[in-house]
């Protein structure tokens, strides 16, 4: 795949809608140094120098879309509390269209991060799991139908928080193929939910996912291949991307076809957020008219930006060119076809 052809696919990004549907959270960070170890336990001090909160969850996917120039929409749910509304105010910062429905019955999901000297010292999750209640899975399904017809693509953003149920799936995925012309579902799983995911367009998994969906052990190209296909039998989904970290992607075309995408990470960081990357990626590329290989390998290159920075972050079409200036062209091979 030619330079050539991946800047003109960056430069098709602009205005293009995407809708993401999710579990909505705040990624709260406290960065600072450790000079001693704590007198009342064996664990470190961290003197904190930073204090900062990003969107997490399916408000990352959104961000992400947005930064690459995309016209999100975000659709999710926060707790009627100060960091619902701190949420909101990040929203409205980043230029997101929301919907967001207000649960007075739980927290605002807040995901807590303490890193000292970049690196992840500990995690604090502020969180109640649970679906929505039928009355909120009703306003939703409102919103669902006064919006669908203007977004080509839909990603569900599932972290596993609840938003994404058994009740929603056996609303939303009828919804959707009853359209005239049913937009592109895509998802990013939770193992948990595994089984709800039936008949999606593109499921998106890392490699310990795609092990937990297959039930078997990935560690090779051959592995890989067979975790696939048990995932196509599972799911009966149209494709499949692998996401193998330093090794790249495995892009499946229907069971058939199987494709190694090299990765092109120059460095790496910190993982967070990657995934939340590439679907939003490959989602607003898809969005714009695309094929899929295509739209993986910009990911690709956008996940290779985010994780050489600290924290959950974004590529905007500036770092795509560079980074696309800056690295031979990607040697796409066939794994199987």
């Amino acid at each position: 795949m030619s330079h050539e052809l991946i800047l003109e696919a960056v430069n098709a990004l602009k205005g293009h809608k995407v809708m993401i549907i999710g579990d909505l959270m705040l990624d709260h960070y406290l960065m600072g140094g450790v000079e001693r170890i704590s007198p009342e336990a064996p664990v470190p001090v961290v003197r904190v120098e930073q204090e900062s909160y990003l969107l997490g969850g399916a408000g990352n996917v959104a961000r992400n879309i947005a930064d690459l120039g995309g016209k999100p929409l975000l659709i999710g749910a926060v707790g009627t509390d100060g960091n619902g509304s701190v949420l909101e105010n990040l929203c409205n910062q980043a230029g997101l269209s929301t919907r967001l429905i207000q649960d007075g019955s739980r927290p605002t999901t807040v995901k807590t991060r303490i890193i000292a000297h970049n690196q992840q010292v500990v995690r604090v999750d502020q969180e109640r799991v649970g679906p929505l209640s039928p009355a909120e899975l009703d306003t939703l399904f409102v919103i669902l139908e006064e919006n669908l017809p203007d977004y080509p693509v839909v990603i569900l953003s599932d972290y596993g928080k609840g938003f994404i149920s058994r009740e929603f799936m056996d609303r939303f995925m009828p919804l959707v193929k009853n359209r005239a012309t049913p937009p592109m579902v895509l998802v990013d799983p939770k193992t948990v939910n595994y089984d709800l995911y039936q008949g999606v367009d593109l499921l998106t998994p890392n490699t310990k996912e795609a092990s937990e969906g297959a039930n078997l052990p990935v560690s090779d190209q051959e592995s890989v291949i067979d975790a696939g296909r048990a995932i196509f039998r599972r799911l009966g989904c149209r494709n499949l991307l692998i996401t193998l970290g330093p090794d790249g992607m495995a892009l499946f075309e229907g069971e058939g076809a199987v494709r190694h995408i090299p990765t092109f990470a120059r460095k790496v960081f910190d993982v967070t957020g990657a995934g939340d990357t590439v679907i939003a990626t490959t989602g607003l590329a898809l969005a714009a008219g695309m094929d899929l290989l295509t739209a993986c390998t910009l990911a690709n290159y956008a996940a290779g930006v985010v994780v050489a920075q600290v924290g959950a972050a974004t590529a905007t079409p500036e770092d795509l060119r560079e980074t696309v200036g800056e690295l031979p062209e990607p040697q796409v091979t066939y794994w199987q076809e």
